[in-house]
């Protein structure tokens, strides 16, 4: 089983945001921070979930996913796989397709506090489109 932890994070509400990727698998640790459009904090949430999704899709594709997200939103959305914001729509209609490539996708929800390494990288993604790096 993959554990992948997902956060994203906007300077601003929209602002520049970044996804933050944290993977456990076999062992090993995979890290990941990438620069998003400018967004909402919710819209970097899931959009942190799709990334995941399409990197776990190069390199652990036929395995299980267990998903972690402090965003009690992004998790409700997902399991219940239902929302009237239309906004959200496209991005849960991607995640649905991305996770059927999966035998198996699970998400809960976890404390902030247990989701650190996530939240350290997404900060990093912003971190990068200010510093041009």
């Amino acid at each position: 089983m993959i554990e992948v932890y997902t956060d994203g994070a906007s300077s601003g509400n929209p602002g520049t945001s970044g996804a933050g990727i944290y993977i456990k698998a076999s062992g090993k640790i995979y890290e990941y921070s990438i620069p998003l459009a400018k967004m909402s904090n919710h819209e970097a949430e899931f959009h942190a979930v799709m990334k995941a999704l399409e990197i776990c899709r190069e390199s652990f594709l036929g395995q299980i996913l267990s998903f972690r997200s402090d965003s009690k939103l992004v998790v409700d959305v997902i399991e219940k796989d239902f929302t009237k914001n239309q906004t959200f729509l496209p991005l849960l209609a991607k995640i649905r397709e991305d996770a059927s490539h999966f035998p198996y996708f699970f998400i809960k929800w976890i404390p902030e506090k247990s989701n650190k390494h996530a939240d350290r990288l997404a900060r990093k993604a912003i971190r990068m489109q200010w510093d041009g790096t």
